[in-house]
């Protein structure tokens, strides 16, 4: 999805730079808005550093960006957009009243894609005269590394915004998913928090660090995830016999771990022993360290999967 005019990129924090970096990256000029003074200097120094990782990832103008520049208002921005990203904060009512001041400057044929990562569709939608143009494509962060996007429209989405969001991600390289019905985080949220609340219990029962839960995710089962999801990973499980046989086998000992799970919340003492078991396994190395070595090992995976992929 191309046409004439620019995608809009409205909200300027780590989700809406990634993604400005990405979209430039892949040939489209950005218009970029954020009310905060110092917006368009981070956005254009997180998209220097993105640029090389973006080159080894292959985007066609990875090495020199199609224009960004940056808009004195939202609606500004939005204006002869062909597709706008929302990636501002996280609360209904900050949504809500962009999407007033904004609606009357999306033109007929633009998509609108919030970036939401929990909120509803139909209580973003309420925000909206006419919520036709609007659907959620929720990354993960960093959406310039990180291929996957959530997509979800309903029966108030006209029939091409879905398709549209997804031929113009796909040709950024992204790899899309449909959201069938709306639920609370989507998908991707959920597992991840399904997985972390486990494992922060097993941290409160004193099972093991938090340094070594860690670990017990990126050297074990990560790995697989990696390469295929649960169901095909445990559709493997029984050698030839498949997931019936897989379930057949393990179906006592899968409800017995359930049983056992607990919910728990994350109170002050919690957080405390999270935070001081993540800072004992950081160590010396800054946070900007931190995040370069996860962005080269992410960088790597793909890099040495994408032919993979391809040819399957």
């Amino acid at each position: 999805m191309t046409g004439q005019g620019h995608i809009a990129v409205v909200g300027g924090g780590v989700i809406g730079a990634s993604w400005a970096s990405l979209f430039t990256a892949a040939g489209h000029p950005v218009v970029a808005y954020d009310p905060a003074g110092d917006a368009e200097a981070d956005m254009r120094a997180y998209s220097a550093r993105a640029r090389e990782t973006l080159i080894d990832l292959g985007l066609p103008r990875a090495a020199e960006p199609a224009p960004m520049r940056f808009a004195g208002s939202a609606a500004e921005a939005v204006r002869g957009a062909y597709f706008i990203q929302e990636s501002v904060p996280e609360r209904l009512e900050i949504k809500q009243a962009l999407y007033a001041e904004v609606e009357p400057e999306v033109g007929p044929e633009a998509v609108f894609s919030s970036s939401t990562s929990g909120l509803m569709l139909s209580d973003l939608q309420a925000g909206w005269k006419d919520p036709s143009r609007l659907l959620i494509g929720h990354p993960f962060n960093p959406p310039h590394l990180i291929p996957l996007v959530e997509l979800l429209a309903n029966e108030r989405t006209a029939p091409d915004v879905l398709e549209k969001a997804e031929a113009l991600y796909a040709a950024c390289g992204k790899v899309t998913i449909r959201l069938n019905k709306e639920v609370p985080g989507h998908v991707a949220n959920r597992l991840q928090a399904a997985l972390w609340r486990e494992a922060i219990d097993l941290v409160r029962q004193g099972v093991a660090s938090v340094e070594d839960l860690d670990k017990a995710i990126w050297a074990g089962p990560g790995l697989r995830w990696a390469a295929m999801g649960p169901h095909m990973l445990f559709h493997l499980g029984a050698g030839d016999k498949g997931l019936e046989v897989f379930c057949e086998r393990l179906s006592p000992a899968f409800h017995s771990w359930w049983a056992s799970m607990r919910d728990l919340p994350l109170d002050g003492e919690t957080v405390a022993t999270l935070a001081k078991g993540v800072a004992e396994a950081q160590g010396d190395r800054s946070m900007e360290a931190l995040m370069a070595e996860r962005d080269a090992l992410i960088l790597a995976m793909l890099k040495n999967t994408k032919s993979l992929r391809e040819d399957g």
